[in-house]
């Protein structure tokens, strides 16, 4: 029987400015543990801006998402620009400050945001087939912009819960390492560190997000 494979959108390295480690990371364990593969993708654009993770203080320097995001893929990456819908049984975002900065505008811009544009093509290719996606922590605002009318979670926070709501989407609470499923659009969220949680409920949000993907393959 052949191996599900995964696409895996990052959008930097540091929870900050980037793709959240401990989240990225554990996606990727989540789908090598049930018995799948992965392939990582990012865009090839600059970083919007480098946050000193010591300090939180901005830094004086330029970066490339896809350059930093091959930290976390052990350089074993490629242009989201080259992605293939057809190479893919589904497709998984991690979150991170990166989501909402990097891959689109949500943290300047909240409901009114934009999307990148190869996300934006990425999303909607493996929609279209009827191949599930998954978000997690704040990544869910992007599938919320880009197909509206679908159920997330992003845990407990009632502003960016009613900033779904302004996209569309409609929002299901859940408490760390819970998922939401809205198994009619093959959507999967989990709300990660969008709660104070610790990194072992994270990896079992990405393993129960990770096993109800290949449950909708299937």
């Amino acid at each position: 029987m052949r191996k599900k494979n995964f696409a895996v959108i990052l959008s930097g390295c540091g929870h900050q400015d980037g793709a959240e480690i401990h989240e990225a990371t554990l996606t990727l364990w989540a789908i090598h543990k049930n018995g799948a593969d992965f392939q990582c993708y990012a865009p090839d654009i600059k970083q919007h801006h480098v946050l000193n993770h010591l300090t939180g203080q901005e830094m004086n320097e330029k970066r490339n998402v896809l350059i930093e995001s091959a930290r976390i893929a052990r350089g074993k990456i490629a242009s989201l620009a080259t992605f293939a819908p057809d190479s893919v049984d589904g497709l998984v975002i991690p979150g991170g400050f990166g989501a909402a900065k990097n891959l689109s505008s949500y943290a300047f811009d909240g409901a009114k945001c934009t999307v990148n544009s190869d996300v934006v093509a990425a999303i909607k290719a493996v929609h279209a087939a009827g191949k599930p996606i998954g978000a997690l922590c704040i990544a869910p605002v992007i599938l919320a912009k880009v197909l509206g009318n679908v159920t997330l979670t992003i845990g407990q926070d009632q502003g960016t819960a009613d900033h779904l709501a302004a996209m569309g989407a409609r929002h299901q609470p859940t408490m760390p390492g819970e998922i939401a499923i809205d198994r009619e659009r093959k959507i999967v969220s989990t709300p990660c560190y969008m709660l104070n949680s610790r990194v072992d409920q994270i990896a079992e949000g990405a393993d129960n997000l990770i096993r109800a993907m290949l449950e909708l393959m299937d």
